[in-house]
């Protein structure tokens, strides 16, 4: 390990500069070469000639110090952000940018937008030394307050601000694991946390009937109903290729790379789903080619309308429709999370709410073995009158 030692180098008008000496030299991260001194850009008096003049040589050398003890412990944690001055003083826009534009999958990703609201929010300008936990957190309050910069300026909602906010945690990650940040920003600022929402889904019924009804897509509509079946994302099935459909019939599996979370995945299918795919192509090609998220709402505008279905199904609908039937059709949870992908099994267990089947059958599983007398009581008839008083509801039987 290096040590690093502070040391005084002759400069003009009988002064000193203050430098960092590295042995063994560190390397670059940025090129890779071998650095030796890190200049300070600080400098002291070699006989001061007035009060000012000492005052200023204690201070600098305060200063000084405190810099040397720190690079000691960043040699000592391996952070080397601090040997590149061009890392250091690069933009957090850029770097913002680049991620955006490498983990950015589909339309209906969220990085873009996160990343328009924090420049709406920051700036264009912003460099790392600036990016701090009061900017995360002023930040965090920003989105919070509904902030409207679409073009038709609604406010958004908390859980978009839940999402642009985690996508910003996670380039600060990004940033301090490559050296860009000192400090670890993303465990020290909390996520906002998100509002429980209805996940809106198809029962087993409605999506029999969305398969029995015809459609000016066939694709988008095999899609789909592949999703309602495999619980696959639209940036899955999007991608799918067909050198990842393994198996035989009765035996069929996807061997894949989650485009969400980028972990390696085996998920067995049925054989109902592999039809779904269509005529096989070749090894390289998309099962479902030509498939676009854009096409998607005028798609299930028209093919929802036909079958009678009135709800606000989206593509991803169908994955919380695969969790919910089969949770309702009695497989564990623990199964359906592995099927799904989750990394944390808390993840899945919001689909456990909203199971309502499962609810009505534990509802009705206790029983007591009551006399008749008391059974003809009970099949009376109870009403029930909600009576207000002083702002609280109480509740009387008639």
């Amino acid at each position: 390990m290096s040590k690093v030692t502070l040391r005084k180098k002759i400069i003009t008008k009988n002064r000193h500069s203050l430098v960092l000496d590295y042995y063994p030299p560190l390397k670059n991260p940025i090129n890779g070469n071998p650095k030796r001194f890190e200049a300070l850009k600080l400098y002291v008096f070699d006989s001061p000639a007035d009060q000012w003049e000492r005052e200023h040589n204690r201070e600098t050398m305060i200063l000084a110090r405190t810099i040397c003890s720190q690079r000691q412990l960043d040699v000592q944690n391996r952070k080397y952000g601090f040997l590149s001055d061009a890392m250091r003083n690069s933009g957090f826009i850029d770097f913002f940018k680049a991620e955006a534009h490498k983990k950015q999958k589909s339309n209906s990703d969220h990085w873009a937008m996160g990343l328009r609201y924090f420049i709406a929010f920051a700036g264009h300008d912003l460099k790392f030394p600036e990016v701090n936990d009061f900017l995360c957190e002023d930040f965090k309050n920003y989105l919070l307050s509904g902030p409207g910069i679409s073009r038709w300026g609604r406010p958004i909602q908390r859980n978009s601000a839940v999402s642009y906010y985690a996508k910003f945690r996670a380039v600060l990650r990004i940033a301090y694991k490559k050296g860009y940040i000192s400090q670890d920003l993303h465990a020290l600022v909390k996520p906002i946390s998100p509002k429980e929402t209805h996940r809106e889904r198809l029962t087993l019924e409605e999506l029999q009937l969305l398969f029995e009804t015809p459609s000016s897509s066939p694709l988008m509509k095999r899609a789909s109903l592949f999703s309602g079946l495999t619980g696959l994302r639209f940036s899955d099935v999007q991608s799918l290729k067909w050198s990842e459909v393994r198996g035989k019939p009765g035996e069929y599996h996807l061997q894949f790379s989650q485009e969400k979370t980028e972990s390696a995945e085996v998920l067995p299918i049925s054989d109902q789903a592999v039809a779904f795919m269509g005529e096989q192509g070749e090894p390289d090609e998309l099962v479902f080619l030509g498939l676009k998220y854009s096409k998607l709402r005028t798609f299930f505008m028209h093919c929802l309308r036909d079958a009678g279905i009135k709800k606000n199904i989206t593509f991803h609908s169908f994955r919380h429709t695969f969790a919910t039937i089969q949770l309702e059709l009695g497989t564990d949870i623990y199964t359906v999370s592995k099927m799904l992908g989750h990394k944390a099994f808390k993840n899945t267990e919001i689909y456990a709410k909203i199971v309502d089947k499962t609810k009505r059958i534990a509802a009705d599983r206790i029983n007591l073995k009551t006399p008749d007398f008391i059974k003809e009581e009970m099949t009376t008839p109870v009403k029930f009158q909600f009576i207000v008083h002083r702002n609280k509801e109480y509740i009387t039987n008639e």
